[in-house]
C-alpha cells in the first residue's frame, strides 16, 4: 500500500513514520508512506497557502491552487482514494480503516486555519473526522487514520488476529487483558484465565467484552442483535 499525505507541516509526521510497527512496516515494503509539502507548489513568491474568506469571517482559508498542484504533481495519471481529513467528515471507524486497507494508493490531506477552499472537493473522495472536536490541523487525525488502517494490511501485525480482536472489531469493546504475573500485591488473574480451557476462555471473554461495553459505551449494544448480546 502507498500512502501520500499532503500538509503545509510535514516535518509533524517524521517520528511517527520512523517509531514502532508503522517504521516496521516500512522497512518490510508492506506499506510506503511518503510526504509533500503544500507550499512547495505555492505560486507566490512567499510561499503562501492561504487568504482570507471571501464574505468576511474569522481565520483564513487554504487556497486551492497550491492543494490542486500539489495533488496533481503527486498523482500524475495515477488513481487513488483522495480523502480530506476535516472535523466535518464521516467518523472514523473501524469498518472504514479495514475498507481503505484494501486500496492500494491513498492520498491524505491535511487541512489547516478555517478550512479548504471548497473548490478543493472536486478533487477529493472522501472526507473522515477522528471526532466530534476541532484541531489546529488534518496532520493528527491523517496520522490515527494511517495508524488504523496500516494495521489491517496482512503482515503489519505480529498476529493475523490482532487487528479482528480488539475493541469494535466485534462492535464491542475489548475484554480484559492480564498477564505474568499470576498475583500482583494480591490482585489475582481470574482462575477461567489459566485452566487452559479454551471454550470457557472465549465465553468468559464475551461475557467481560459485554459487561465493559455495558458500562462504557451502551449505546454500541443498541446495533447489535439479542444474540449478540
Amino acid at each position: 500500500m502507498k500512502i501520500d499525505v499532503l500538509s503545509i507541516f510535514p516535518e509533524m509526521f517524521d517520528s511517527v513514520l520512523s517509531s514502532s510497527i508503522l517504521a516496521r512496516a516500512q522497512s518490510n515494503g508492506l506499506i510506503r508512506v511518503e510526504t509533500h509539502n503544500i507550499r512547495d507548489y505555492a505560486s507566490n513568491k512567499h510561499r503562501k497557502t492561504d487568504d482570507y474568506p471571501f464574505g468576511g469571517g474569522a481565520g483564513m482559508v487554504m487556497m486551492p491552487q497550491p492543494i490542486f498542484d500539489c495533488m496533481e504533481s503527486v498523482l500524475g495519471e495515477d488513481s487513488a482514494v483522495r480523502i480530506l481529513l476535516s472535523p466535518r467528515g464521516t467518523p472514523l471507524t473501524t469498518d472504514i480503516a479495514r475498507r481503505l486497507s484494501k486500496e492500494s494508493r491513498l492520498v491524505l490531506l491535511c487541512g489547516h486555519y478555517e478550512g479548504v477552499d471548497e473548490r478543493v472537493m472536486e478533487i477529493i473522495d472522501e472526507e473522515i473526522s477522528i471526532g466530534d472536536y476541532v484541531l489546529t490541523g488534518g496532520e493528527l487525525p491523517a496520522m490515527v487514520l494511517i495508524d488504523s488502517i496500516c494495521r489491517f494490511v496482512p503482515g503489519v501485525l505480529g498476529s493475523a488476529e490482532s487487528a479482528e480482536d480488539e475493541s469494535f472489531a466485534t462492535g464491542l469493546l475489548e475484554y480484559p487483558q492480564y498477564t505474568r504475573p499470576a498475583n500482583f500485591r494480591g490482585m489475582e488473574v481470574p482462575e477461567v484465565l489459566l485452566n487452559g480451557n479454551h471454550s470457557h476462555i472465549e465465553r468468559w471473554r464475551r461475557e467481560q467484552a459485554q459487561k465493559k461495553t455495558q458500562k462504557m459505551r451502551p449505546e454500541l449494544l443498541k446495533n447489535m442483535d439479542f444474540e449478540e448480546k
